[in-house]
């Protein structure tokens, strides 16, 4: 097992996730989020999140990244959380919510001695805000 976690590098390259809108995805991730796109066409578009891109595709569009596996349900509940690591939880929450996101709870500190804010995006994605000392 540790030849084939050796084989992975230190960091998470990229995320996919599955939009309904692209229009929406891109006021988000872009203008709401402030994050650098660096590639988008009729049916993508990706940001960069510190080393990390975050592929975002329309659903409709999925089907051959994943087959034989079939695309969940739209809104059939939560499956992941996304993480991004952030200098100042209390900070980045309030420019969140001044840029429009609502946060669905936080800041708020974790017994795992972690603070965290969690808030969607428009296609439903989770994502958590967490300081990570």
């Amino acid at each position: 097992m540790t030849a084939i976690a050796d084989a992975f590098s230190s960091e998470l390259f990229a995320v996919t996730l599955f939009v309904h809108s692209l229009t929406e995805t891109e006021d988000f991730y872009g203008s709401k989020l402030g994050l650098q796109k660096v590639f988008g066409d009729d049916v993508s578009v990706v940001y960069r999140a510190g080393s990390t891109m975050i592929n975002l595709l329309l659903s409709t569009e999925s089907a051959e990244l994943i087959a034989p596996a079939q695309r969940a349900v739209a809104n059939a509940g939560v499956n992941a959380v996304y993480t991004l690591r952030v200098i100042d939880v209390d900070a980045v929450s309030t420019a969140l919510v001044e840029s429009g996101v609502a946060l669905l709870n936080g800041p708020i500190d974790r017994p795992w001695g972690v603070r965290t804010a969690s808030f969607c995006d428009p296609s439903g994605h989770v994502w958590e805000i967490a300081d990570h000392k």
